[in-house]
């Protein structure tokens, strides 16, 4: 089966096909990927398709897919392929999604038995169509894990349930993941044009509520760099980010799935990389992972294991 993200930008994404093209700029040599090849890539891909499920490695068209698969990692996209949001720099397609899947936790919890994840990440799309933006199902999702992986992490990366009430987030929160995830996705005065169906500040307070109903609960959240942001702007989200007590940051680099997405202002090199990192431990975050190839799972389930040993060496 070919890779989702081959598909031409009218065909995936019709919804987008009023755009202007934007140029997409020769990938730096620190960008490269290998193509997928391994044995246990394979094993990975077969095991999602028999369990009916939906990645979104594939929808986003992740670059270490190839890498993550092989290990058998991969993160479950549950309520569809569809999102009910248009923002210009995501590669999943945007119209008006199908009904819930109500056997949808349940196979997602078989195929985390079957990939024998000790970490999973289960992310979604926007279901601006449903009361509670999906909260429920994500719940379910969660309790489905546990039962039947009870020895599985879990972290879950959010819609910002912007048109719903409190209890939606409560809903979530109250199912017990190991680590709420939400992403602030780029600085505040990008919003318009990157992520114009969002609010910056309601998605940062979202992250604070976590804190408020369950403060032993981590919290985490990601950013990418090169939409035309500057340095002092990216600096800003992580003081933001800390004072709504947020654990965890990813920063990774922008990379532009089709010339009808947001265009790559440029490529941030591998020292700024380095420069943001040192930059968020010293702001005090617990786990910091800021390259060209982070995104918000990349290593997710190692960056965790690290966290809870340095937790439990501090208690003695």
């Amino acid at each position: 089966m070919a890779p989702r993200n081959l598909t031409l930008p009218g065909e995936r994404h019709p919804e987008k096909a009023h755009r202007p093209d934007n140029a997409q700029p020769k990938k730096p040599d620190w960008i490269r990927v290998k193509a997928p090849t391994s044995e246990g890539y394979r094993r990975t891909h077969e095991i999602i398709r028999e369990n009916k499920l939906v990645t979104v490695c594939e929808e986003a068209g992740c670059p270490n897919a190839g890498e993550c698969w092989a290990q058998g990692h991969a993160t479950m996209m549950i309520m569809g392929e569809i999102c009910t949001r248009g923002c210009t720099f995501c590669n999943v397609a945007t119209g008006k999604p199908q009904a819930l899947d109500a056997f949808e936790p349940g196979r997602v919890a078989d195929a985390v038995v079957k990939l024998g994840l000790n970490h999973v990440v289960i992310t979604s799309v926007d279901r601006d169509d449903l009361d509670d933006g999906g909260a429920a199902h994500i719940a379910q999702t969660i309790r489905a894990i546990r039962h039947r992986a009870p020895g599985t992490t879990v972290e879950v990366l959010t819609p910002d349930f912007l048109r719903c009430g409190p209890e939606a987030l409560e809903t979530v929160v109250e199912a017990k993941p190991d680590v709420f995830n939400h992403n602030l996705e780029t600085v505040p005065g990008l919003y318009p044009e990157v992520r114009p169906g969002a609010r910056y500040f309601h998605s940062l307070r979202l992250l604070q509520r976590v804190k408020d109903l369950d403060p032993a609960m981590f919290t985490k959240s990601g950013m990418m760099v090169g939409l035309g942001e500057d340095r002092q702007a990216v600096l800003q989200v992580m003081d933001d980010m800390r004072a709504a007590e947020v654990d965890f940051l990813t920063i990774g680099q922008y990379l532009q799935p089709t010339p009808k997405h947001h265009a790559v202002a440029r490529f941030v090199t591998p020292d700024e990389f380095k420069a943001y990192e040192n930059a968020a431990w010293g702001k005090g975050f617990l786990m910091v992972s800021a390259t060209p190839l982070t995104r918000s799972s990349y290593h997710a389930g190692d960056d965790f294991a690290r966290l809870r040993e340095n937790r439990l060496a501090q208690l003695g």
